[in-house]
C-alpha cells in the first residue's frame, strides 16, 4: 500500500510540481490549497504525512502545525513545513512545532530523505 502525502501550499505550481514528483516516487499525493479544510482532509485522506507552507494565503502554517500537534486526534500525523523566508529549525525541539523543516527552495533529494524520516515515525 503506498504512503500517502497531504501537501498544503497556496502557490498551484508548488502542488502541482509536488503531487507530481511524489507520485513519481510511489507515494499517493493529495494537494490542498487552502489550510482551512486541513482538518476535513486529515480525517478523509488519512494521509501518513502532511507537507506544509509556513506562508499561506489568509493562515499561518506555524498556527496549523500547532492546532494539528496540540489535537489528540492528529497529534501523532507526521509534519514537515516548508519556507522560503523562515528558519524553523531552531523551534523543533518546541511544543506544536514540526517534526521537520525544508527550506525552499529545496533539493529533492533531501525532501525525498525527510519524508521517509518522518514517515516512518
Amino acid at each position: 500500500m503506498r504512503k500517502k502525502i497531504l501537501i498544503l501550499d497556496d502557490n498551484t505550481d508548488i502542488l502541482e510540481i509536488l503531487t507530481l514528483l511524489l507520485t513519481e516516487f510511489g507515494y499517493e499525493a493529495k494537494p490542498l490549497s487552502s489550510g482551512e479544510r486541513v482538518f476535513e482532509e486529515i480525517k478523509e485522506f488519512q494521509p501518513d504525512l502532511l507537507l506544509m507552507d509556513v506562508m499561506l494565503a489568509n493562515m499561518n502554517g506555524l498556527k496549523i502545525c500547532k492546532d494539528i500537534k496540540e489535537n489528540i486526534h492528529t497529534a501523532m500525523l507526521p509534519v514537515i513545513l516548508m519556507s522560503g523566508s523562515h528558519d524553523l529549525a531552531n523551534i523543533l525541539d518546541k511544543t506544536g512545532s514540526p517534526n521537520d523543516f525544508l527550506a525552499k527552495p529545496f533539493d529533492i533529494d533531501i525532501l525525498l530523505s525527510k519524508i521517509e524520516d518522518n514517515i516512518r515515525l
